[in-house]
């Protein structure tokens, strides 16, 4: 298949290349053709996987900061709620979709894919057998978030976004989607897209592992 795809490639004047390859792939391609294909690894996309029960418990010092967060939020705003997105509450999650981009589009214009992604989801929330929360303030969808079960022992979290202002918001609403898949072993919180800051913030809930991802091209 990988050869007709590259003659294809040829035919249209284009180099082959393929993104994501996962480790089984790129050790399955070099054992059927060696040397023929060069792989490298895309750190930006590195999956970032974690134990459910370490995300829910925090316990030892290392967790130190993120359970200062999330006491600071719980005094400051006992009013809150963490709610399981429904369909009637969806709504609410689209208006705090389009409040989150349109204080941060200006800023990157490539996050309007990433806000019709969601918006998309969301209209098709049932149908693509996802599951969310949302933390509810004062009647407001202050943070959200939605994944889906991967395989049976892992949960994939493909969007989290929330309300800055509220300190906190991100420490809590992390813990407490975990709490819903409590039942799963580990839980899948995607890559950081090379962003140093969103690294350093996943790096900080020490992953058990990271799923390597490669690009393959032909090597010349």
């Amino acid at each position: 298949m990988l050869d007709q795809l590259a003659e294809q490639f040829a035919r249209e004047g284009r180099p082959f290349f393929m993104k994501a390859a996962t480790v089984d792939l790129v050790q399955y391609l070099e054992a059927v053709r060696p040397g023929y294909y060069h792989f490298r690894a895309d750190r930006d996309n590195f999956d970032y996987v974690y134990l459910v029960k370490d995300l829910i418990e925090l316990k030892g010092r290392r967790y130190n900061s993120k359970k200062n967060h999330l006491n600071y939020f719980y005094s400051y705003y006992p009013q809150a709620r963490y709610v399981p997105i429904t369909p009637e509450l969806i709504p609410a999650c689209v208006a705090s979709t389009l409040a989150w981009y349109d204080r941060r589009c200006d800023e990157d214009p490539c996050m309007e894919y990433e806000k019709e992604a969601i918006l998309r989801a969301f209209a098709h929330f049932r149908e693509l057998k996802l599951v969310g929360g949302a933390i509810v303030i004062d009647g407001k969808v202050e943070a959200f978030t939605f994944g889906e079960a991967l395989n049976s022992d892992t949960v994939v979290v493909h969007i989290e976004k929330g309300n800055a202002d509220f300190r906190g918001i991100y420490q809590v609403i992390n813990q407490q989607f975990c709490h819903q898949w409590r039942h799963m072993r580990y839980i899948n919180r995607e890559e950081d897209m090379g962003i140093e800051g969103l690294r350093q913030a996943k790096l900080s809930y020490r992953p058990v592992k990271l799923v390597e991802k490669y690009d393959v091209a032909i090597a010349k």
